[in-house]
């Protein structure tokens, strides 16, 4: 299923939640070959800020490209652009819930959305704006 540009309103909403493994980073350090040691290695980690491992931050994003790609809009979306700020780590184990918002309607068929991912404890960890082209052809 997905949404046309005529069938989304502002104010509408959809999420996704996932909880993020050591599996989840350690495939998306394969394949981004972002090895960062913050990461993947504990023993450097701990000697950090966060003092432990944490997922790469475009994990996140990631989660906001699935609600865009398979919930709203849905099939045939394309990411324009997307503006994103890093609020809080997320660690192994954590919960993030993405939640992609419609914030204006724009000419040419675009749309601009918000996005936010909290964790299972209601804290922000990622937020941002972006641009969107929604399907043009219906999929049910």
């Amino acid at each position: 299923m997905n949404y046309l540009y005529d069938e989304l309103s502002v104010g509408q909403k959809a999420s996704f939640s996932k909880t993020v493994t050591e599996t989840d980073v350690y495939l998306f350090a394969g394949i981004s070959g972002d090895i960062n040691p913050a990461h993947l290695s504990e023993e450097y980690a701990k000697n950090t800020f966060f003092k432990t491992r944490i997922a790469h931050g475009l994990i996140s994003a990631g989660l906001v490209s699935g609600v865009l790609g398979n919930i709203m809009p849905g099939h045939g979306t394309i990411w324009i652009s997307q503006q994103l700020n890093f609020m809080a780590p997320v660690k192994f184990g954590d919960t993030i819930t993405a939640v992609v918002e419609i914030a204006e309607k724009l000419e040419k068929s675009k749309i601009k959305i918000k996005a936010a991912c909290v964790n299972q404890d209601g804290v922000t960890v990622l937020e941002g704006e972006g641009i969107i082209s929604p399907p043009r052809v219906k999929v049910e």
